[in-house]
């Protein structure tokens, strides 16, 4: 998979992130029923362009980012997946 650069516009500004198979297997690893806020911190966090750090911590103020801006990657990077059961 190349390396793929996602922006997203939140709150008057663009934010890149830099997702990978990688990161996105830590976050899915370490998500638990009871844990979903911290791994998905840590995930944008991991993933976003070094440049972008700052506006990262603004975003991350707003309730319901975290999880709204990681859901959003996610989306994008996984893109459709087509799958079929065949008997």
């Amino acid at each position: 998979m190349t390396k793929r650069i996602i922006v997203l516009g939140v709150a008057g500004m663009d934010i890149r992130f830099e997702p990978t198979l990688a990161a996105f297997n830590k976050l899915t690893n370490e998500t638990t029923p009871f844990d979903k806020v911290a791994p998905a911190t840590n995930y944008l966090r991991r993933i976003v362009h070094k440049d972008d750090k700052d506006a990262l911590d603004d975003a991350l103020k707003l309730p319901g980012a975290v999880m709204a801006l990681a859901g959003k990657i996610n989306e994008q990077f996984q893109g459709d997946l087509d799958i079929e059961v065949k008997n």
